[in-house]
């Protein structure tokens, strides 16, 4: 099975393992980061863990919030692909499918519906929350790819429809990664709080 590419592993903080990721395979070491390109959230910072309000752990959990900087010039449009990066299977499932951002500086509020989402691992086109077993942790791996043309995919197509239609128009990428471990302790809590009715 082949691995991740080492010039990956330097740059995502912490590594991850999946050597399906997009970024591994559109992205490319001359255009990670090109020209300061970076995507960050508000809600957590690279490498700090995701909170439970994104997860399948919290009830009405939405999908967090990310802002980026500006693309390097000739940006015609962005593309963001979230992916489990510790899955086991062949291709990592994919939480999230989301173009038709402009190539400019911009954000995704949390919640916020994005212009075109693509059908998730699931088969649904939103934010897939994670849901682990117990005590395990996964990294999720956010990716921003800046493409040279705009897409003329329409909502609803797979990870497999969209990576063709990127195929060779990627001029810049970055991720965001965020470790999950799910715990057994909010659970208790809502089980306490049921106990008291």
């Amino acid at each position: 099975m082949a691995s991740v590419p080492e010039w990956l592993n330097a740059a995502i903080v912490p590594p991850a393992r999946h050597p399906g990721l997009v970024v591994a395979s559109l992205g490319g070491e001359r255009g990670f980061g090109r020209g300061g390109f970076k995507l960050t959230s508000p809600a957590f910072d690279a490498g700090e863990e995701l909170d439970p309000c994104f997860t399948a752990d919290e009830e009405d959990a939405v999908a967090p919030p990310l802002e980026w900087t500006a693309p390097p010039p000739g940006t015609q449009e962005l593309v963001v692909i979230a992916e489990d990066g510790s899955s086991t299977g062949a291709e990592p499932t994919c939480h999230w499918l989301v173009w038709g951002l402009p190539g400019q500086k911009g954000k995704l509020l949390e919640g916020e519906v994005p212009p075109r989402v693509g059908k998730n691992s699931r088969g649904n086109s939103e934010w897939l929350l994670p849901d682990l077993p117990d005590k395990e942790t996964h990294q999720f791996v956010f990716q921003l790819f800046a493409l040279d043309l705009p897409l003329t995919l329409m909502p609803g197509a797979k990870r497999a429809d969209l990576l063709a239609e990127m195929e060779g128009h990627v001029i810049a990428s970055t991720t965001l990664v965020a470790p999950y471990t799910r715990s057994q302790e909010d659970e208790g809590d809502w089980d306490e709080s049921e106990d008291d009715d």
